[in-house]
């Protein structure tokens, strides 16, 4: 046989409570602020990546839209 030891039972106070809550807190809102900083990133790559496309593809279509007409004299 084994002797177990004998453990009393602490009571958690709210100052235990406010304290694991305050552990929590910090870990989500580090987190919370890594997620933002790469939505952050995401967003102003796709917002880039849009303006770039729409330049370009304007560029190309005023090009096809150009008319060059020449008059000669005979």
């Amino acid at each position: 046989m084994s002797a177990q030891p004998q453990v009393t039972p602490k009571k958690v106070t709210r100052d235990d409570i406010e304290a694991k809550l305050r552990e929590l807190r910090g870990e989500v809102d580090t987190r919370a602020q890594t997620a933002k900083t790469t939505g952050v990133a995401i967003v102003a790559g796709v917002v880039m990546v849009t303006l770039i496309t729409a330049y370009v593809l304007g560029r190309r279509r005023g090009k096809k839209r150009n008319l060059v007409l020449e008059i000669r004299r005979v």
